[in-house]
This record gives structure tokens, sequence and C-alpha cells, in this order.
């Protein structure tokens, strides 16, 4: 028996792309590391600008790696341990991390900053052109 959605409507045509996105969401498993805020900026008139901001104190900028493949944006983060030390106590651990987030249609992004420890990846929203097309009927 088949399991029965939203997207199942006849009304919602062409949304199956959009039913496997958000059950690939709710199946990601996030640790919560790095933390990261999201944020709206003042607009800039014609376009939404959003800023998403990670804590990664102690990742250079080449240990980070910020992409975009398809309408997913990745975040990943690799630490080298450097080597045999004698600690007394170790609370900062080298780890790597990947953080996905799901772009909608028309968001880009606009650029990467890294500064004291936080990486800010800003994001443009442009406003769609509103199209309207008149479809002829044929006669048969």
């Amino acid at each position: 028996m088949s399991q029965m959605t939203h997207f199942s409507s006849p009304f919602m045509l062409g949304f199956d792309e959009m039913e496997q996105l958000l059950d690939r969401i709710g199946k990601s498993g996030n640790d919560g590391f790095p933390p990261y805020n999201i944020e709206r900026l003042d607009d800039d008139g014609d376009k939404d600008i959003l800023r998403i901001t990670l804590a990664v104190a102690g990742f250079t900028d080449s240990q980070l790696d910020v992409s975009v493949e398809e309408n997913q944006l990745f975040v990943r983060g690799q630490q080298k341990d450097d080597g045999p030390r004698n600690y007394l106590h170790r609370g900062i651990a080298a780890r790597q991390f990947q953080r996905t987030f799901v772009l909608a249609e028309g968001i880009e992004v606009e650029g990467a900053n890294l500064a004291d420890g936080l990486l800010s990846i800003d994001l443009v929203r442009l406003e769609p052109e509103r199209l309207v097309r008149s479809i002829k009927i044929n006669i048969a």
C-alpha cells in the first residue's frame, strides 16, 4: 500500500522532487557542529539578502570549503591532527564537519568571509520576474 502525502494531491503536479528533498532533509543527521545562525539583512531594494554565520573557531580558510551543488550549499571543514603532543587535558579536538543547506530556486551565493572564528556566507534572492502567458485554445 502506498503512503499518501500532501504531494499526492491531483492539484500538486510536478512536486515529486520537492517531496524527495523534504524526505532527504528529514533523514539528514547533523550533530549540531558547528553551530550557526541564519539572519535576514536589510534588503537592498530589489533583492533579499540572507546571511548564514557558522562558528568555526580553530579552522583556517584553507581547511574550509564552501560549494554549491545543484540547489544545495555545502560547507565542509577538515582539520588535521598536528602530530603527537602530551596533553594534560584535551577539550579541543581536530575534527571535520559538513553542513548542508537547501537553497530555494533563485537564491545565489554572493560570497563568503572568515573573520574572528566566524564564517559568514551571504546569499541573495533576486525578485523573480512575473510572467503571465496566454494559452491559445485550439478547436478540434
